[in-house]
């Protein structure tokens, strides 16, 4: 609910992300359930989209009061595109859930948090960003230096 009231509230930054006992620690296993909790949060955020083709008054009229509007192509298209998609969040029926083993979130967590781990390879920043970087922290290097000699 703070995710959701801070992304409401228009912050560009959700601080927090990870953390458990007030902050005092750190769980990967947070980490990769905020992660998901985050990406709803900001499907929310977009909102809806109005147009005559997220509107199908077509449909609308063709269905007709009382139809089956669940069965129509449109609706399937839509319905899955306005869904978010979260990647740890198990939303099957339970039966589909017991068949794959029955992990609980925790669980599925920490093993995402372990195979992020072990094999995420992260692009590296470009070269004009790294020089940028190598620069600020000369910067700040030479000013505390400075200061220390005070």
């Amino acid at each position: 609910m703070s995710t959701l009231l801070t992304g409401l509230a228009g912050a560009n930054l959700i601080y927090g992300v990870g953390m458990v006992e007030l902050g005092i620690s750190f769980s990967f296993e947070q980490m990769v359930m905020d992660n998901d909790i985050i990406k709803m949060v900001r499907k929310v955020i977009k909102g809806i989209e109005i147009s005559d083709e997220t509107l199908a008054v077509d449909v609308i009229d063709q269905v007709g009061a009382g139809g089956d509007f669940l069965c129509q192509e449109h609706t399937m298209k839509h319905m899955r595109a306005e869904q978010s998609h979260p990647k740890i969040f198990n939303r099957q029926m339970r039966y589909a859930w017991l068949d794959k083993g029955g992990k609980d979130l925790t669980t599925v967590a920490h093993e995402e948090a372990l195979s992020i781990l072990e094999n995420h390879k992260p692009e590296p920043l470009a070269e004009s960003v790294q020089e940028e970087l190598k620069a600020i922290i000369a910067e700040a290097e030479a000013e505390f230096g400075a200061k220390k000699k005070k």
